[in-house]
């Protein structure tokens, strides 16, 4: 405990963290008033509860906004589709491979079209978002053609302010901004719904609620090691002797993450879960088959459900590490920089050793994975109320744990920086010749 407090006071006794770390705190304190601000026009007591399906995945990604019809309905999700769309595009079309490759302008350019293609996809989104959750409501208190353009315009206003505040959180805060808003969204909704587990459970479950609590633990110190968790790659560099110096000749490593494709494979996979309920429903009425996969595919806690899931996850994780990580770019960059991996000869055999890692190390990341995904659902069948379980897996528990660590790094990478600018002031490094002598 005196190391974690040790720890806090050091945090904010540095001038530039202590600054990013309030900076941060501002922002997102913005971003969840917004989410309570009601569009101009709609009567907040006829709106229905939260939804459920995908649209209960994306209430929980923007903490409530989306089931409050506030401004920040869509919040940042517009861009984060936008995104991977552009990801997609530079593996598949050479102008935007082009673009990659130039570099700062290339950068610059892709960043362009994404903020266009944002405003197109909320647009699109708002439409959809406006029509099937706010006007079957009732709520609406003026003419829906004059709702239907304010909304539209509030709504996309929105979302480029949540991606300005994201892009400022990175700018003069700490952490990822676009992952921090995702992820103090969903942190949001965890006091709600412990204190409403703990009030299910009573008095006489307090056992019941701390055995809980203890597997939510090993949990999430499962999902840490997944995500955390590395193939490093022993790289040797070749010696170089430039006036008499010996430059190069150190070995490292390049890590190949086990779950290189983090949240994505289940984000892919709970999109398309839901396909079949839905088109199941149009011949339910009269067909036996499509009432029982109609039925079947609307519980997410049935054995079909998470076997289907569990295999579209394992399946979308191969897809999206390929298309993400590039063994032969990883070889071409060492041939360039005079590395070499020991017993390997460079170029094409040096890829395909790589590729052959990826591959062995994706098949138990992707299990692991898919398992970390269902979790919820076998949560729920324990008796876990469902608000609860989503934080025993499932995406929210991973962008939690992975924005999470990611923030973490960034402040140890500051205290350490200021552990060795005290080095230089206490006179340790900088007023001894010899010490400067080694730095050199």
């Amino acid at each position: 405990m005196k190391k974690f407090i040790s720890t806090v006071k050091n945090i904010f006794s540095i001038e530039d963290l202590r600054i990013r770390i309030l900076n941060t705190i501002g922002f997102l304190v913005v971003f969840r008033l917004g989410s309570f601000i009601v569009l101009p026009g709609v009567d907040p007591s006829k709106l229905g509860d939260a939804p459920e399906g995908i649209f209960g995945l994306i209430d929980t990604f923007l903490g409530g906004a989306f089931s409050n019809a506030s401004i920040f309905g869509l919040g940042i999700m517009p861009y984060i589709s936008a995104s991977i769309v552009l990801q997609l595009l530079t593996v598949g079309v050479p102008y935007f491979q082009k673009l990659q490759k130039e570099g700062e302008s290339g950068r610059k350019r892709i960043n362009q079209i994404t903020r266009v293609l944002t405003i197109a996809i909320t647009v699109a989104q708002g439409i959809g978002y406006i029509t099937a959750t706010i006007l079957p409501t009732g709520a609406v208190m003026v003419s829906t053609s004059l709702f239907m353009f304010s909304s539209l315009v509030l709504l996309s206003a929105g979302t480029m302010f949540c991606m300005w505040l994201g892009e400022k959180i990175t700018e003069k805060g700490i952490g990822n901004g676009i992952s921090m808003l995702i992820m103090i969204g969903i942190i949001s909704a965890l006091p709600g719904a412990m204190i409403a587990e703990a009030l299910s459970k009573g008095t006489s479950g307090m056992l019941l609620l701390l055995i809980e609590a203890a597997v939510l633990f090993f949990v999430v110190v499962g999902v840490v090691a997944l995500t955390e968790a590395t193939r490093r790659v022993p790289v040797q560099y070749a010696k170089q002797v430039v006036g008499g110096k010996v430059y190069g000749g150190q070995r490292q490593y390049i890590p190949i993450k086990v779950n290189a494709s983090g949240v994505m494979p289940i984000i892919f996979a709970q999109s398309l879960m839901f396909l079949p309920a839905l088109i199941a429903q149009i011949w339910s009425a009269d067909n036996d088959i499509a009432n029982y996969i109609g039925s079947t595919f609307s519980d997410f806690t049935s054995w079909q459900y998470n076997l289907v899931f569990a295999v579209m996850i394992i399946l979308f994780t191969f897809f999206y590490t390929a298309i993400t990580v590039n063994p032969e770019q990883i070889a071409e960059d060492l041939k360039r920089n005079g590395g070499f991996v020991p017993g390997i000869k460079p170029g094409a055999p040096t890829a395909d050793f790589i590729d052959n890692i990826i591959s062995k190390i994706t098949l138990p990341g992707s299990i692991l994975l898919s398992i970390v995904a269902i979790l919820p659902a076998f949560a729920i069948i324990a008796g876990v109320s469902g608000s609860f379980a989503q934080f025993y897996g499932g995406t929210s528990l991973l962008i939690m744990v992975g924005v999470i660590m990611d923030t973490l790094r960034q402040i140890e990478s500051y205290l350490l920086m200021r552990h060795y600018e005290g080095m230089m002031k206490s006179g340790n490094m900088k007023n001894n010749p010899s010490n400067f002598a080694a730095a050199i």
